[in-house]
């Protein structure tokens, strides 16, 4: 069974380091860790959810005697192999699956130390060490404020369907879906299959981008395929999808009352005089999503920028960093789904333990990756988003700080990027850390390509461990 934060052995480590540690138990990470185990190496698994599946493969608490939870994902089978095969691993002792341990900093060396944190008390804290680690740990929501967003009844895209997954609640009964990416129609049709109305899926781009790659989307079948059943059943619910368009103010006082929609130029300006009101009483928002790399950031870990603006990790063909005995997978080499994830955490395990990688594998992920750059430079967000922004609406959510006075940074205090920006307005500077707010920012800032963020700690962490930081790093002391 998989380890708990109480279980001692999670906490003072082993005194022989693992042959891998995968941080992160989605798609990616699962794949890796059961590959590696496969091929006889000895694996921890660390994540910081109390159950393996990622956001990705999220799923209802046992108490909550979910009767059907696959029929909340279209590729529940994927993730039942995973974890049987995970299961059996920990089982007969070769992954040791550490829950609810967030791994916050790395120190590198031939044996590299892990240090997570289990909790808020003092001595919640662990060190693993491996040989060599796998950065598995995903990505988080896209964020482009407008008018009302902080609203009760918003929430991102992803967020509608963590809710759903995990708590089989609704963020509302009559839903628009906003924004921009794939991620629209599968929250969308994931909330009308649980009985929620959605009036629109407002996109912001036409998806002619694809058309620049017909090879690659024939390439893909299972992608058209997947496309094909959301829109399905969009359509057989009476969902209209709106393109090139966005929703550019939400209505309400203490709860959303509806949006207004208006159609985008080519820059996703709003065009004027299209505006039209849709009555609604929640808003499920995203474009696309960012990789999670902040562990390797701070590392100095190489990055590449996506078709779409994100930053990435930068990865040869076996996965590797540029970072000796650091590899990564899945999203944090740019998103791309769960089938490429899965085939990446395949592929890096197989080098990990230096065995040979076959054919098809290569060529599975080399499509894989193809289509999900291809995906990106098709709903990469357009400079003129900005124009729906009135001075007074609030683009960093934690520390309160609006359009008019970033503008004021940049136009009148000659700030030019992002990090000063941060400095003059504590945008930025907030309990998210700029996971919400930094893209807006930026563009706000005219920071075309921002660097990606380095911080010496990768999640909040009690000041009680870092007190006690020297005597958990070596479990023999």
């Amino acid at each position: 069974m998989p380890t708990s934060p109480s279980d001692p052995a999670a906490r003072s480590g082993r005194s022989a380091p693992y042959d891998l540690a995968v941080i992160g138990a989605g798609p990616a990470g699962l794949a890796a860790a059961t590959t590696a185990a496969d091929l006889g190496l000895s694996c921890a698994l660390l994540d910081a959810g109390p159950r393996p599946g990622g956001q990705y493969y999220r799923h209802p608490a046992p108490g909550l005697g979910a009767a059907h939870p696959e029929r909340l994902h279209h590729d529940w089978p994927a993730f039942a192999r995973l974890s049987a095969r995970l299961d059996a691993h920990t089982r007969e002792g070769r992954i040791d699956h550490l829950a609810e341990h967030q791994v916050w900093t790395a120190e590198r060396g031939e044996v590299w130390t892990l240090h997570a944190t289990l909790g808020p008390a003092a001595d919640g804290r662990a060190a693993v060490r491996a040989r060599a680690v796998l950065l598995a740990t995903g990505a988080y929501e896209r964020q482009l404020p407008f008018p009302g967003w902080t609203l009760p009844g918003v929430v991102t895209a992803g967020g509608a369907q963590a809710m759903l997954k995990a708590g089989l609640v609704l963020p509302g009964r009559r839903i628009v879906v906003a924004g921009s990416g794939p991620l629209l129609l599968a929250a969308a049709s994931s909330l009308v299959a649980a009985g929620a109305a959605v009036p629109a899926v407002v996109e912001a781009t036409g998806y002619l981008g694809y058309a620049r790659g017909l090879g690659t989307l024939a390439a893909n079948p299972a992608k058209l395929a997947e496309g094909a059943r959301h829109g399905a059943v969009l359509l057989r619910h009476g969902v209209r999808l709106r393109r090139n368009s966005a929703v550019v103010e939400v209505h309400g006082t203490d709860r959303v009352t509806g949006v207004t929609v208006a159609r985008l130029d080519a820059d996703w300006r709003p065009v004027p005089g299209s505006g039209r009101r849709i009555d609604c009483d929640a808003v499920a928002t995203g474009h696309g999503l960012l990789p999670q790399i902040e562990l390797a950031t701070e590392l100095g870990a190489e990055t590449r920028r996506a078709p779409d603006g994100a930053v990435a990790l930068r990865v040869d063909d076996g996965l590797r960093t540029s970072l000796p005995g650091l590899w990564a997978a899945g999203e944090t080499g740019g998103v791309g789904g769960a089938d490429l994830a899965i085939a990446e955490g395949e592929l890096a395990a197989r080098v990990i333990a230096g065995r040979p990688v076959p054919a098809a594998l290569k060529a599975r992920r080399r499509r894989r990756r193809a289509f999900a750059e291809l995906m990106a430079a098709a709903h990469r967000p357009g400079p003129g988003w900005t124009d729906w922004l009135r001075a007074d609406t609030d683009v960093c959510r934690c520390e309160e700080v609006p359009a008019g006075r970033i503008r004021e940074a940049v136009e009148e205090l000659g700030a030019g990027d992002a990090r000063t920006v941060k400095l003059l307005t504590r945008a930025g500077m907030g309990w998210c850390q700029g996971r919400m707010c930094g893209p807006a920012v930026a563009c706000l800032a005219g920071d075309t390509a921002p660097p990606a963020d380095s911080r010496p700690l990768a999640c909040p962490v009690p000041l009680g461990q870092l007190a006690g930081l020297a005597p958990a790093a070596d479990p023999a002391d």
